[in-house]
């Protein structure tokens, strides 16, 4: 359910902007967007499994804030960070 170290790893090498960056919005939300895809896979499997499903609610509700501050502080960015993660079709 949970993503591995290796792919973590790669996700952050993939969305940082410095080698130290861990933490910026762009990162967060591509590291949650792995982790909602993850846990929408597994509760397709597993219907009746409501905790995660509650988890994965929460998960959405994070990623939902960051991309609408990323929204408000810087457009391109986001923009591009959508087109990326192939979010909003």
């Amino acid at each position: 359910m949970s993503i591995t170290k290796d792919r973590k790893q790669e996700v952050l090498s993939d969305f940082q902007r410095t080698d130290t960056d861990t933490g910026s919005s762009e990162v967060q939300i591509a590291v949650l967007t792995e982790r909602i895809n993850n846990l929408t896979e597994h509760l397709r499997e597993h219907k009746q499994d409501h905790t995660s499903r509650r988890g994965l609610l929460a998960l959405v509700s994070t990623r939902r804030r960051l991309l609408r501050y990323m929204q408000r502080t810087k457009p391109a960015t986001y923009r591009e960070l959508l087109t990326r993660l192939n979010l909003r079709k």
